[in-house]
């Protein structure tokens, strides 16, 4: 018997059809079909054409990988990879994946190596990729062996190109994509920078967990400001993000894909917020208050107006500044019904030991059972099970109705239609 609480394992064939099936409505600004969150054929085609295609996917911070023979795995998209530092300094990123019979070679998340050797046949390959090493590649008393044109230079990992910016760390499968700083916009570099202004960072621990929702809708949870004053007690009860508030959803104007959802908190601990909008919001609780109140203290640190900043890097990065808890969010697609979440908390070398205290405690915010996380896991599981199990096909976005792109209403849906529009040209919906 299938449990309310449980998504079922079944995606109805109407749910899961074909590209070719697959026709976008006519009102293609305000509605969005639910194949898009349901179909593998849709999912197969956003490996494709997204992560494999012209973006700069996020695959980790330098601090992360410090030194000559540092290691983590990472992902790009779905496709697992391994990001190293190589003895002259420099970063690469590579699949993990075997040359010789396709195994995962890398099986620790992070370490320090000299080489990459894989398990099943112990082919060997350096921090670069390269292959160095096939164990009896002449075979044995001359018999066996690989042939004798077989290159090692022609058998390495496959290569993605990587670029950085000030601590952070990107791929793509692209070698023609455009310079990093192009793709991230002036637009999203104001804020991508107050938090990354090149000073070094300190990893500060991780989360990581399942939701069961498509990838495309933690996209659409930050770029919905909406849902904010609504759905989190937290934000509007301490003043993080309340309607009324200073604020502002800006999506870059070159594409629409990357978004900045912000917020200034007022000098109050506790909202002010009229009788009128309380009528509007029912997660707002007059009598909720912290035992420790130094848990809202914000501490002004940054080249910005906004206490608050989620922002959104198409495809796969969340950059995160709740007050003074810093952290990075990576998407991981998992099939068209479930994403993993790799969330890497971190402060900055010169903090001071009040400082990362002070961090940490804020970092309560966070992550899987944090103050808000949990509420938006929660909030996405319930749409993925409503649009995988309904008789209905259609979601609607029609706050705002019409505008595309930054909005200075918090009761807006215009930066996810300008994600769906951009997504629609890459997919060709």
């Amino acid at each position: 018997m299938y449990q309310s609480q449980t998504v079922i394992g079944i995606t109805p064939a109407r749910k899961d059809p074909p590209l070719a099936d697959c026709v976008w409505p006519e009102d293609a600004l305000h509605y969005v079909p639910d194949w898009v969150y349901t179909s593998q054929d849709v999912y197969e085609r956003e490996q494709d054409r997204i992560f494999r295609g012209k973006t700069w996917n996020f695959v980790g911070l330098e601090a992360e990988v410090p030194e000559p023979g540092s290691y983590k795995r990472s992902y790009v998209g779905a496709v697992p990879v391994v990001v190293s530092r190589a003895e002259d300094g420099s970063l690469h990123v590579f699949e993990n994946r075997c040359a010789h019979r396709g195994a995962e070679f890398c099986r620790h998340g992070q370490g320090k190596t000299a080489e990459f050797v894989c398990p099943y046949h112990q082919w060997s390959y350096d921090l670069k990729g390269n292959l160095q090493g096939v164990p009896f590649k002449r075979g044995v008393n001359k018999a066996g062996g690989m042939p004798r044109d077989f290159r090692n230079e022609e058998h390495g990992l496959r290569k993605l190109n990587v670029t950085t910016r000030h601590g952070v760390i990107f791929a793509s499968y692209s070698h023609d994509v455009e310079p990093l700083e192009d793709y991230l916009t002036p637009e999203m570099l104001l804020d991508f920078d107050a938090v990354f202004p090149g000073r070094p960072l300190k990893i500060l621990g991780y989360y990581r967990n399942e939701l069961p929702c498509n990838w495309k809708m933690y996209h659409e949870n930050l770029k919905d400001p909406y849902h904010a004053t609504l759905l989190h007690s937290f934000l509007v009860v301490f003043g993080l993000l309340v309607a009324g508030n200073k604020s502002a959803m800006t999506v870059d104007t070159a594409h629409g894909r990357h978004g900045t959802m912000a917020s200034a908190k007022s000098e109050d601990k506790y909202a002010t917020v009229s009788e009128e909008n309380k009528k509007e919001m029912r997660s707002f609780h007059d009598g909720l208050r912290l035992r420790d109140d130094r848990f809202l203290e914000y501490i002004k640190e940054f080249d910005s107006p906004w206490s608050v900043t989620m922002q959104t890097i198409w495809p796969n990065l969340i950059v995160q500044r709740e007050m003074n808890t810093l952290g990075v969010r990576h998407i991981i697609p998992n099939g068209p019904n479930s994403m993993i979440m790799q969330w890497t908390m971190f402060g900055y070398e010169d903090d001071t030991d009040e400082m990362q205290r002070h961090r940490l405690r804020q970092g309560n915010l966070m992550g899987p059972a944090g103050f808000l996380g949990l509420e938006d896991n929660e909030a996405m599981k319930f749409v993925q099970e409503g649009v995988r199990r309904s008789s209905t096909d259609l979601n609607v976005l029609k706050l705002e109705s019409g505008k595309v792109g930054t909005s200075d209403t918090l009761i807006s849906e215009a930066a996810i239609r300008a994600m769906y529009q951009y997504y629609r040209q890459v997919m060709e919906f």
